[in-house]
């Protein structure tokens, strides 16, 4: 059987990171949520109605408005019985809502206690704000943004473990940013490195013992 690509403009990205308020208010929204949910796929707001039991006008105004958040995306018109049908899609299968969103009341790292679970929570949350910029931008110029992520999961038998291991690992840290490390480059570039752990949620714990 012949296949055929779908095209770009036909799959939602991967995630995207609201910092717009009216868009963070729309998604916060359950009846919008839904609609976005149900636009995983292009489809109308005679589709979505259908699909959520709802009136074609109800449907029509959420649709509307997340259509101007940015939420929803063009990707096709169509004539159906003598009316034009807008096909739209989710502009992401999921989301995140920037730190951003907060304004001076936003997260800093700097403000938190580096010796707390907090402060872990604070780094994460400037990861999502740094990056999401800085992806953002990448996109605009047509250009990668070079990242790392290294994401496991591991299981200690004991404290006393967990105490050798993120020594060990402290040291090996250290010890790469001091080889690494040059601000003499002209080329150079700065980067930050955050480590972080933590213990997993208790249902994940328990699931894997089923």
């Amino acid at each position: 059987m012949e296949t055929h690509p779908v095209p770009a403009a036909e799959i939602p990205a991967d995630l995207e990171v609201i910092d717009d308020a009216h868009a963070a208010r729309a998604i916060l929204d359950p009846a919008r949520a839904d609609v976005l949910s149900a636009l995983q796929q292009p489809g109308s707001a005679t589709t979505v109605a259908a699909s959520l039991g709802t009136s074609r006008q109800r449907a029509n105004y959420h649709v509307r408005m997340l259509e101007r958040c940015g939420l929803l995306r063009l990707v096709d018109e169509r004539q159906r019985r003598g009316v034009r049908e807008r096909m739209l899609l989710a502009s992401a299968r999921s989301y995140v809502l920037s730190p951003s969103l907060l304004g001076r009341r936003a997260v800093d790292p700097s403000r938190v206690d580096r010796l707390s679970a907090r402060y872990a929570i604070a780094v994460a949350a400037r990861v999502v704000r740094e990056l999401s910029t800085l992806t953002r931008r990448a996109d605009q110029a047509g250009q990668p943004l070079a990242s790392l992520t290294i994401d496991t999961d591991i299981r200690f038998a004991s404290a006393a473990d967990r105490a050798r291991f993120t020594a060990d690992l402290a040291d090996t840290v250290q010890r790469l940013a001091a080889t690494y490390h040059d601000e003499s480059g002209t080329d150079g570039r700065w980067h930050r490195l955050a480590v972080l752990a933590h213990p997993r949620p208790q249902e994940e714990e328990h699931s894997d013992d089923r």
